[in-house]
């Protein structure tokens, strides 16, 4: 159950517990418990649910159907790893477009459970949480999600974001050569936030990549989950047989 004098913030805690929930209880497209529900069960604000269901849905664990409530996606479980590199900006200047990105917020946050696993970090140490809006020549492209654990990058702010591009910020400002870094990608369908974002009606078909991001210490500085409008962007890849 939930600690509710715990410094792990309430809403964190029950992200885990869903997941954990989801994980063992729930098949895929079957129908997840209501706000109500969640409520009674674990005893929490209406609010605090609210918050925790957003987030399962920025992770792929959720997904919802309008007048009909929220369901199991299976795309946590269904993604395929091709362990390649990604620059947005550097691929929009490739294909002759002029690439701009928007910070839209950057929190300081407590990781939970399942964040700290994908940044291999404890539970409990802060992260800065930023979300971005990507574009080209004035058309948005993506948005994404973007978790920096703050221990290697302290006094983080929006200024120093917006001052150059982040795989540059990284190596400059707090000296973090990137090794390399693993992506998985697949096809999906926009949800509502990510549809008001992109300019695109919700269920429009999109490209979701997660991105976890190395240093040459071999250190997690950067776990990304972007969503790519899928009628403008176009991802490329190379397979060399070694």
């Amino acid at each position: 159950m939930l600690k509710k004098n715990n410094s792990i913030p309430l809403y964190n805690q029950l992200v885990d517990v869903l997941i954990e929930h989801i994980k063992t209880n729930l098949d895929i497209d079957e129908k997840m418990l209501s706000e109500r529900e969640i409520c009674l069960k674990y005893d929490v604000s209406r609010t605090t649910v609210r918050a925790a269901l957003n987030e399962l849905e920025e992770m792929g664990y959720i997904f919802k159907r309008h007048g009909k409530g929220t369901f199991v996606s299976g795309l946590w479980k269904e993604m395929q790893n091709l362990s390649e590199a990604y620059s947005f900006t550097e691929q929009m200047k490739q294909i002759g477009k002029t690439p701009h990105s928007q910070v839209l917020s950057l929190d300081y946050i407590v990781a939970n459970q399942d964040l700290a696993k994908n940044l291999g970090i404890q539970e409990g140490e802060y992260v800065y949480k930023m979300k971005r809006l990507r574009s080209a020549d004035g058309m948005q492209m993506m948005y994404e999600t973007t978790f920096i654990p703050a221990y290697l990058f302290p006094n983080l702010t929006i200024s120093k974001l917006e001052s150059m591009p982040l795989y540059e910020l990284y190596p400059q400002v707090y000296n973090q050569d990137i090794k390399c870094a693993d992506e998985e990608f697949y096809a999906s369908v926009l949800q509502g936030k990510e549809s008001e974002q992109l300019g695109l009606p919700a269920g429009s078909a999109c490209l979701r990549i997660r991105r976890t991001t190395y240093s040459q210490e071999n250190k997690i500085i950067e776990y990304t989950l972007s969503v790519a409008r899928g009628d403008q962007f176009v991802y490329k890849i190379r397979h060399s047989k070694k």
